[in-house]
């Protein structure tokens, strides 16, 4: 196995570094730009000089990730949701390192309440797989390594694509098997708009490279856990809905990096209602099941689909999904799960987020319909649904 210096271009910072890159982000202009709304959001009770004095007294990383990092996480949570509770970690065994691999529905909040909830329940907290893409200035890649990110190289093509993979994946298989620390990595790139959650068979190809046996012995000793994402609303479903239209409208469409700061800003601070994270079982034993003789490509396949149906199993369906579902793909085909009185609760909260949409031609039923599938898709991925589309 490589040594720590080959994954220097990507590995999360160390205990010996933490305080070098706190006094880097204290003198950053745009982070103190930055961390003042937050303090204002979420921590009122500080001054910026109160922070800088904070951030100065941690040694190391652990220290700051279990004090500053999971205060922020549980503070800004708490005043923009109504619960946050998870389930299935006695599938976490202490002793063992594992990947989580999740759906992906929050470019920042997935990653940390993973990790964060670990923590609160005596667990090690991750290392996370951040996408460059999203690492639109100095600090903030300085920012999410010094909270135990890695980062994922994208906008790369051909050889440099497969080396960047195959390094990657060798600083994964270090980290679980001889640093022994658990990492979160979505289970595709970018997060499902759609909210229909399935695993790129890349991302695990990827991961099988940095072993030394077969493809599926490489998968089992990252003892990776499916971990179920579920958030009652999601803060930034209309723009979602909007770049849908956008798209439609233009193919040549692309977001601005301007954009990717709203949404981060949106999922953070943004109403979220009931928010619940179960955590699956390993399924290395279920890993054995696929038949060796299967090419590499019908092998990740069969892996992925193993993946997939843990996280369905896991959803927690809030009424919001059962009334989205119904209006797709019923017709009241789950007309139990909910009541009057909460669908007129969830008709308010739809026309309150599709009031939020500025655009040319905004086009209601078009945004009505992709809103609805983001809420409808994982009760019929939990039902096992086979309909077209």
């Amino acid at each position: 196995m490589a040594t720590t210096d080959v994954f220097d271009n990507i590995r999360a910072y160390r205990d010996n570094e933490t305080q070098h890159i706190v006094e880097i982000l204290l003198q950053d202009s745009e982070f103190k730009r930055v961390m003042g709304i937050v303090i204002e959001r979420v921590f009122p009770q500080m001054t910026w000089e109160s922070f800088c004095q904070l951030m100065r007294s941690y040694k190391t990383m652990t220290e700051f990730q279990t004090d500053i990092v999971r205060r922020f996480a549980f503070d800004l949570v708490g005043g923009a949701s109504d619960s946050l509770d998870c389930s299935g970690l006695e599938n976490v065994v202490p002793e063992r390192a594992n990947v989580f691999i999740s759906n992906h529905r929050d470019i920042i909040l997935d990653a940390t309440l993973v990790s964060t909830l670990l923590c609160k329940h005596g667990l090690d907290m991750t290392e996370i797989a951040i996408g460059d893409n999203l690492l639109t200035c100095p600090w903030i890649e300085h920012l999410v390594r010094l909270n135990r990110s890695f980062i994922v190289r994208r906008g790369i093509s051909g050889r440099q694509m497969l080396e960047n993979s195959a390094l990657l994946s060798r600083y994964i298989h270090d980290t679980i098997e001889n640093r022994h620390r658990p990492i979160w990595i979505a289970q595709r790139e970018g997060r499902a708009k759609d909210s229909n959650d399935r695993t790129q068979e890349s991302v695990l190809k990827m991961l099988a490279m940095g072993g030394e046996g077969s493809f599926v012995e490489n998968l089992k000793s990252l003892n990776i856990i499916p971990v179920s994402l579920s958030y009652e609303y999601d803060p930034c479903d209309y723009l979602k809905a909007k770049e849908f239209q956008q798209k439609r409208d233009n193919p040549d469409f692309k977001k601005s990096p301007k954009d990717d700061m709203a949404s981060m800003e949106i999922g953070m601070f943004g109403y979220k209602g009931r928010i619940h994270f179960r955590y699956g079982k390993v399924i290395n034993s279920d890993l054995e099941k696929i038949n060796p003789s299967l090419t590499r490509n019908e092998q990740g396949d069969a892996a992925a689909k193993l993946i997939d149906a843990e996280i369905f199993r896991n959803y927690t369906l809030y009424p919001g999904n059962y009334i989205a579902y119904d209006r797709l793909w019923g017709p009241g085909k789950c007309a139990d799960k909910y009541t009057e009185a909460e669908i007129k609760i969830f008709d308010s909260y739809l026309e309150k987020q599709l009031s939020k949409i500025d655009i040319p031609n905004k086009d209601i039923p078009f945004l009505t319909e992709k809103i609805l599938t983001m809420y409808g898709y994982p009760v019929r991925n939990h039902l096992g649904d086979k309909l077209p589309g």
